[in-house]
Order: structure tokens, then C-alpha cells, then sequence
């Protein structure tokens, strides 16, 4: 699986498929500050990845 980070820094993980929220937590990503898209398509957090997707982590912004 190729996951491209928010700072556009790139990791290649050699994961069994897993829900995006499993893969989030083992990084230290809290998966609520992120939004995801699996090769272009926005996904939510119970969606299972495998290891030829293509995974990009948006940060959200918020404030006031």
C-alpha cells in the first residue's frame, strides 16, 4: 500500500488488508483529523485496504 502523508512525505507498507481506521491508529494518526482517498475516491475510516491501493491523507482545518 502507498500512503502519501499530508506534508507529501510517501510510505510503502506491506500491510494485510485492514480498515483505513486500524491502518491510521498503528501510525499514530488520529483518524478524525484526517480525511482519506483510496486512488481518488474519498473513503471513510471502516473501509478495508489492501496492499495495491493508493491511500491520500488530507489534514482537515477547523478553527474559528
Amino acid at each position: 500500500m502507498k500512503l502519501i502523508l499530508p506534508d507529501r512525505s510517501v510510505r510503502v507498507l506491506d500491510i494485510s488488508p485492514s480498515t483505513l481506521e486500524a491502518i491510521l491508529l498503528s501510525l499514530g494518526i488520529n483518524p478524525l483529523e484526517v480525511i482519506a482517498s483510496r486512488n481518488g475516491i474519498l473513503v471513510t475510516e471502516d473501509t478495508v485496504i489492501g496492499l495495491d491501493d493508493e491511500i491520500r491523507l488530507l489534514r482537515i482545518a477547523h478553527g474559528g
